[in-house]
């Protein structure tokens, strides 16, 4: 198989704008989990969230998108703007550039503003609102912006559509169908997302607490990661600086239900070992876990059986976290953020830790990194990504040696 470059990486979450203080956040360990402040959560059993702060677009962005864009489009432009100048690319490599974006809420937002609008009587009505809706704008708007003439898909997949964002870019390449891709995730905040997991009683009162005993629930978070991902030739060709390398991913279906994981974790454990299988990568070189991690009774418990399960005794040799400790869960944006996350622990020699973890439960024994980030030679990560209706995908990264 070709091997995949990672050229270029663009983040934004609630941590702040760019790889830097994303990396930064991470290694201090930073909460960044706070009180909703960008719509009313009056009445609701939660009002946690990680919630971005103001959203400044770079300048490369046109007026007429900036002024229409909705909030996941916002989100993903500031990060892509990012990767795409630190991969060092421009318009011409851009003309066949590939773009994968995954998402669940797409530009929701906008329209739940719009509905609001109408309900209440107010004026003030822009039909670019309604049309920022639909899912895929924020992979349309993103192809406008940075040029790109290639194939250009949206993978809304629940919680693991950044994650297969990624994997589908890896096939594209290594299929023939284009050298370059700009992939990864985004999603913003809505209301409509906020009510359900309320609803469902899945959101913790306070922070989210993964693999802790008095873990209640996860906590909504919104950002962006973007990948710009090269044939290991092409990088090689242009003397591109290659960040890390993107080496396999497994998927599954669970068929079992719409919300809750099989009890037995087989389809977890599954896409575990197809992408253990692809990559051609033993257990024993996996270095550290970015667990999906949610806070929630279920989750936590069957994911750390699947870790057992597959990766054996080594499973309890190795740190484990989840960043969503920190960040919230970022829905369909979650994949490839974590995803970023991995890489900066395999940059910069480090793992982030479960910044909220403070009383491990029983059975969630193995090292998930309580509250400070650890310094570690890391090399090989598997970043897991589970969602709802059972859709579950495993990345695997690795260190560029030069």
């Amino acid at each position: 198989m070709q091997r995949i470059a990672i050229t270029g990486i663009g983040s934004i979450n609630a941590l702040g704008a760019g790889v830097a203080r994303f990396d930064a956040g991470l290694r201090g360990g930073t909460c960044a989990i706070g009180t909703l402040t960008l719509f009313d959560p009056k009445g609701f059993r939660s009002v946690c969230a990680a919630e971005v702060g103001p959203v400044s677009l770079p300048a490369s962005v046109p007026r007429s998108i900036a002024r229409r864009a909705s909030r996941s489009a916002r989100l993903a432009l500031i990060a892509a703007d990012e990767a795409w100048r630190d991969a060092g690319l421009g318009a011409t490599d851009a003309a066949d550039a590939g773009i994968v974006i995954g998402t669940t809420t797409g530009g929701m937002l906008s329209g739940e503003e719009c509905y609001r609008r109408q309900l209440h009587g107010e004026r003030r009505q822009r039909l670019s609102g309604w049309l920022e809706t639909p899912v895929g704008t924020p992979a349309d708007t993103l192809a406008a912006v940075v040029g790109c003439g290639g194939p250009r898909l949206t993978v809304s997949t629940a919680c693991s559509s950044g994650a297969n964002a990624l994997g589908i870019a890896v096939d594209w390449i290594r299929s023939g169908l284009t050298d370059v891709v700009l992939c990864g995730g985004t999603d913003s905040l809505c209301r409509m997302t906020f009510s359900g997991f309320n609803a469902l009683q899945a959101l913790d009162r306070v922070p989210c607490r993964p693999f802790d005993r008095h873990r209640a629930g996860l906590t909504l978070g919104e950002g962006a990661a973007l990948f710009v991902l090269e044939g290991w030739s092409r990088a090689r060709a242009r003397d591109a600086t290659i960040l890390g390398e993107l080496v396999s991913y497994g998927t599954s279906a669970d068929a079992h239900h719409l919300t809750q994981p099989r009890p037995d974790g087989a389809g977890q454990i599954a896409a575990l070992r197809r992408a253990l299988a692809e990559g051609g990568i033993a257990a024993e070189e996996i270095d550290y876990v970015n667990a999906h991690g949610t806070g929630t009774p279920l989750n936590d418990v069957i994911e750390t059986r699947t870790l057992k399960a597959v990766l054996g005794p080594h499973a309890y040799r190795i740190p484990i976290s989840s960043t969503k400790s920190m960040i919230g869960h970022c829905l369909g944006a979650a994949g490839a953020i974590e995803a970023l996350a991995s890489l900066l622990a395999i940059r910069g020699g480090f793992v982030p830790p479960t910044a909220t973890l403070a009383e491990p439960d029983d059975e969630c024994d193995l090292d998930y990194v309580p509250r400070t980030s650890r310094a570690a030679a890391v090399r090989t990560v598997v970043s897991n990504s589970y969602g709802f209706g059972g859709n579950n995908t495993s990345v695997i990264l690795r260190a560029y040696d030069g």
